[in-house]
C-alpha cells in the first residue's frame, strides 16, 4: 500500500508542510524508520531525532522545531499516528471461528450471534455470552458469569463464577478474574479462611493485561470502571473500586477496599495499603508506597508517598548528606579547638 502525504493528512485532519505528493509506503518508530516510512514525534525532548531519522515524513505538533523533512502538523501526533498505523497494517490476526468441537459447554448457556469458543475451553452452566465475543483456547468461564458483546479473551484466562464483564473488553493470557480475596481470621495462631462470596464487575472498554489477578469481593463487588486499562502482572485485592479511565501500570499492588477515582494513574510497582481513597486525576509515580489517602488532582511519589515536590526536596537533601557530615566534623573540630583555648 502507498499513500501520498496529502492523503494521509486528510485521514488524520492534519496540515502538510513541504511536498504533499511524496509517497509513503509504511509507518514506523522514529529510530527504526527507513526511507518511504512516516513516523511521529510527540515528546519535544526527542526533537533532535527529527533530522537524524531516515523517515520520509514526520507527524508532529505545530510547536515542533523546524526540520528539512516534510511534516504533517496535528494537535495530537500520538493519536494521529494510531490511525496511520491502522491504515498501513490492517488488523488481521486470524481469530478462530465458530465453536471448537473440543469445547465443553454446560447447561442453560446463552450464546449470542457469532460467538467464538476455542479448543478445550470450559463454559460452565448458566453462562451468558454476548454477540461477537471471542474466547480463545483453554479458557475457563465459571457458572452464572455474564460476558458482554465484542469482548476478546485470550488463551488460558480463568474467569470464576458470578462475574460480570462488559462490552468490548480485552483480557490477555493468564489473567484470573474472581479468585478469592485474601481474608483470614487468626485465632490462637491458626489462620481460618473467611468466605469470599462477592463478585467482580468489569465495565465496558476495559483492557486487562497478562497475568493480572482481580479478587472477588468478600460480600459486595470488586469494580473496574469503564475505559480503565490495566498492564501486566497487577494484583487487585477484594472490594477494590477503580473509577473510569484509570491507568494501572505493571506490577502495581492494590490492597483490599481501596477506592480509586476516575482518570487516576498508578505508576509501575506502586503499592497501596487498604481502606484508603485515591482522588480523581491523581498520579502515583513508580515504586511509590501509598500509606494514606491521596487528594484529587495530586501527584505523589516516594516511600512513604508524599507530594511530588516534597519528595524531590527530600531526595535532594539526602544527596547532600555526605557534605553535611563532613561539615559537622569540621565544625566539631573547630569547637573543640575553641574550647581548648578557653580552658587554658
Amino acid at each position: 500500500m502507498q499513500k501520498t502525504l496529502k492523503e494521509i493528512a486528510e485521514l488524520i485532519g492534519g496540515r502538510v508542510v513541504g511536498d504533499e505528493n511524496i509517497l509513503i509506503t509504511g509507518a514506523s518508530g522514529i529510530r527504526e524508520a527507513t526511507e518511504g516510512d512516516i513516523t511521529f514525534l510527540a515528546n519535544p525532548k526527542y526533537s533532535s531525532l527529527m533530522d537524524k531519522t531516515r523517515a520520509s515524513s514526520i507527524v508532529t505538533s505545530s510547536d515542533a522545531q523546524k526540520t528539512t523533512k516534510p511534516l504533517i502538523l496535528t494537535d495530537n501526533p500520538s493519536l494521529a499516528f494510531v490511525k496511520i498505523i491502522s491504515m498501513f497494517t490492517p488488523e488481521d490476526v486470524g481469530h478462530p471461528k465458530g465453536i471448537d468441537f473440543t469445547a465443553a459447554i454446560g447447561k442453560n448457556v446463552s450464546l449470542g450471534s457469532d460467538v467464538v469458543i476455542g479448543a478445550y475451553s470450559v463454559i460452565s452452566d448458566n453462562v451468558m455470552i454476548g454477540d461477537n465475543t471471542i474466547i480463545y483456547a483453554g479458557c475457563y468461564i465459571g457458572h452464572h458469569t455474564k460476558i458482554g458483546s465484542c469482548t476478546l479473551i485470550y488463551p488460558h484466562v480463568s474467569i470464576r463464577e458470578r462475574i460480570n464483564i462488559g462490552n468490548r473488553v480485552i483480557i490477555h493470557s493468564g489473567a484470573v478474574i474472581g479468585s478469592d480475596g485474601f481474608g483470614f481470621a487468626t485465632i490462637k495462631g491458626t489462620h481460618h479462611k473467611i468466605p469470599q462470596v462477592g463478585t467482580v464487575e468489569i465495565g465496558d472498554n476495559v483492557e486487562i493485561g497478562a497475568n493480572v489477578t482481580i479478587d472477588r469481593a468478600r460480600f459486595d463487588k470488586t469494580v473496574i470502571g469503564s475505559g480503565t486499562k490495566i498492564d501486566n502482572l497487577v494484583q487487585i485485592a477484594h472490594n477494590v473500586v477503580i473509577g473510569e479511565d484509570s491507568l494501572i501500570v505493571a506490577q502495581v499492588g492494590i490492597s483490599g477496599s481501596t477506592i480509586i477515582g476516575k482518570n487516576v494513574t498508578l505508576g509501575g510497582q506502586a503499592g497501596l495499603v487498604g481502606h484508603i481513597n485515591i482522588g480523581d486525576n491523581a498520579i502515583v509515580t513508580a515504586q511509590s508506597g501509598v500509606a494514606k489517602s491521596v487528594p484529587p488532582d495530586t501527584m505523589v511519589s516516594g516511600y512513604p508517598a508524599r507530594p511530588y515536590m516534597t519528595t524531590q526536596r527530600v531526595n535532594a537533601s539526602l544527596q547532600n548528606l555526605p557534605k553535611l557530615f563532613d561539615l559537622v566534623k569540621e565544625l566539631k573540630k573547630k569547637i573543640e579547638m575553641l574550647e581548648a583555648k578557653l580552658n587554658k
